[in-house]
């Protein structure tokens, strides 16, 4: 049986912001939350002592990656995804879904599922709804993706009508494959492209098979900011109120923001690993380039209101030179310090809801952006 719950705490008065708490067989996850993207068994740059420290309560692994390499059976003959990469806390898997999508002409949808070439060797494979299950179950995920298609955008709405349904008849074979005896929790995934009907039968069509939480997927995906706001605003309040709400993919800063501000209980996104390593970081009064010649002989810290110890330690210009030295450390320390941001900043909204004051909270983190601090942001 599952040992998967959710508690709502609290509920913002002025937003529909809502402050809860995921239990799992391996530990607690306080909401809303910011989980880092650790596709490979690794969160790119980070240890995963690293990440307790940022304040990670769980990590993404991703199905499609882990099945081609290093192959979901050897993880499983050696106990385990947590195992395996040294986390004992939860893991959450993607289905694969995005990532065969995304390959364009190396893969061919059916009603079976997604035959694939791998971008590793070009050798063919067959993903389906139970294969996808299959294969979370051996990771020993704490939390299993059901295996839809991500809508692209633009799309016309005839193509967004029959994926959306294609989406929810391989919902039911997900949660039919799943088996709910080793513990985990199965989410399902709403889609309808950015018609808010589709959204709705979507959303009355997962709720009819049952799911211990549920995801919105097809954001994030070219779509302007305001679109992707509307369309988190006319879903949330169609997910029931006593399930993790979990939005995929997302995003910046503000789009957290937005996002809780509209009842959005989990996010993730590779945005801060990824700037990271290009350079590029997160702070209070917006993103900053550290490869620029105005960093040269800055001896500040990446932001002086950040408690990491990157911004403790070291300088802007160090940074600048690791990065132009093109040094490994740069992408580590780069990634500690924007992990840190993310992490602290749900840290921050969940005191916030808890303390009735989350519009407050938002105001000021938009204000200090207006005010661009002590540096020139991007």
């Amino acid at each position: 049986m599952s040992t998967f719950s959710f508690s709502l705490l609290h509920k913002d008065p002025k937003s529909q912001a809502r402050r809860g708490r995921i239990e799992t067989r391996r530990g607690v996850i306080e909401t809303p939350v910011f989980m880092p993207v650790g596709t490979q068994a690794t969160v790119k740059g980070m240890r995963p002592e690293d990440l307790l420290t940022a304040g990670a309560q769980i990590i993404l692994g991703n199905t499609y990656h882990l099945y081609l390499r290093p192959g979901h059976t050897l993880i499983e003959k050696l106990g385990g995804l947590h195992r395996f990469m040294n986390w004992e806390k939860p893991i959450l898997t993607d289905s694969g879904g995005f990532q065969v999508f995304s390959l364009g002409a190396l893969r061919k949808i059916s009603e079976e599922g997604v035959r694939f070439q791998s971008h590793l060797d070009g050798s063919k494979h067959m993903l389906t709804p139970e294969l996808s299950i299959a294969i979370q179950q051996s990771l020993d995920a704490d939390i299993v993706m059901a295996f839809d298609e991500c809508i692209p955008y633009p799309s016309e709405r005839r193509y967004v009508e029959n994926s959306t349904a294609l989406s929810g008849r391989w919902a039911r074979r997900c949660r039919d494959a799943f088996d709910t005896s080793r513990g985990a929790a199965l989410f399902g995934i709403v889609q309808g492209g950015m018609h808010p009907d589709l959204r709705a039968a979507s959303a009355e069509e997962l709720q009819e098979i049952g799911f211990d939480g549920y995801a919105v997927g097809g954001l994030s995906v070219g779509e302007e900011a305001e679109l992707m706001y509307g369309m988190m605003e006319c879903t949330m309040p169609l997910l029931p109120e006593d399930r993790p709400r979990y939005v995929m993919g997302v995003g910046t800063p503000e789009n957290l923001i937005e996002g809780v501000r509209r009842g959005v209980d989990m996010f993730d996104c590779v945005m801060p690993t990824r700037n990271a390593r290009n350079g590029v970081l997160f702070t209070s009064f917006g993103k900053i380039s550290i490869k620029q010649a105005r960093y040269r002989e800055d001896e500040g810290p990446i932001d002086p209101t950040c408690s990491c110890n990157v911004c403790r330690s070291y300088s802007r210009a160090y940074l600048r030179h690791l990065y132009q030295s093109h040094e490994i450390l740069a992408s580590m320390l780069n990634t500690q310090h924007n992990l840190h941001y993310y992490l602290s900043l749900m840290a921050n909204a969940r005191a916030a809801i808890a303390q009735g004051r989350f519009t407050a909270f938002a105001q000021e983190f938009y204000r200090l952006r207006q005010t661009g601090g002590d540096g020139d942001t991007i």
